[in-house]
């Protein structure tokens, strides 16, 4: 019987051991102890609520959920943009759950948070865009917890009376991320619109002025430095309080 030859690369030199691919240390993290993890797993499955940690395939899915806290995600688990940046799947969404307010509230009473977000998949299908599903979401979370409640909508394809919609429900905060420079939109956010959305932060920021307004955005997706200071410019410009980075 003859042994395979081992298969090297044009730049294998030295033990085998030496050349395996590692990834550097400061991406590695370790799994937390405990089992808040699966406390926070085995909740969401029991309620069937869906977490952008989860769709969206989020790496640091298991430390959250080792601190028993996590993203709702509402309106379902399909979205109707084709975003570049996104793992959330995209299709013909199916139709909303009247209980979901009642579920994500239950999750929120028992996993002890006192800062709730809620977030969505885009429903471009629905008249309002499913403001009216944040708005009771918002009402039951609140009811139940008494918790600050932070929700990060879509655009509402910049239709005000969806917007005004959420705010009659009074959220801490407001969030709507631009996510990228203007150049690189059609690349990586589909059918969205970068003015649409300054337009969005704006309008919330007249309509409640007491509302924290907030944006984030994500880096190394081939923008400039410069290109990034004029976002940051135009956020400033329509009031926007909060940004993050990522």
């Amino acid at each position: 019987m003859h042994s395979l030859p081992l298969i090297e690369g044009p730049s294998s030199s030295g033990p085998r051991s030496d050349r395996r691919r590692r990834l550097p240390s400061w991406l590695k993290r370790a799994l937390p102890r405990g089992n808040g993890n699966y406390f926070t797993h085995d909740l969401l499955r029991e309620l069937r609520l869906e977490t952008v940690c989860e769709n969206a395939r989020c790496p640091n899915r298991a430390e959250c959920y080792a601190r028993r806290t996590a993203t709702f995600m509402i309106l379902g688990n399909i979205c109707t943009r084709p975003c570049g940046f996104c793992s959330v799947p995209r299709g013909q969404p199916e139709e909303l759950e009247s209980d979901e307010p009642d579920r994500v509230a239950l999750a929120a009473h028992r996993l002890g948070l006192r800062h709730v977000v809620i977030t969505s998949v885009t429903r471009d299908d629905l008249p309002d865009g499913g403001a009216d599903h944040f708005y009771r979401c918002i009402r039951a979370v609140r009811n139940k917890t008494g918790a600050v409640v932070e929700v990060l909508t879509p655009d509402f394809l910049g239709d005000k009376r969806a917007i005004e919609r959420v705010l009659e429900a009074r959220p801490e905060v407001y969030n709507h991320n631009v996510e990228t420079v203007p150049r690189l939109y059609k690349k990586v956010r589909g059918r969205a619109d970068y003015q649409r959305s300054l337009d969005l932060l704006a309008y919330v920021k007249r309509q409640a002025q007491g509302t924290i307004t907030k944006s984030g955005l994500m880096l190394g997706l081939g923008e400039t430095t410069d290109e990034l200071l004029d976002v940051l410019a135009d956020l400033r410009a329509v009031h926007c309080d909060t940004l993050t980075l990522g």
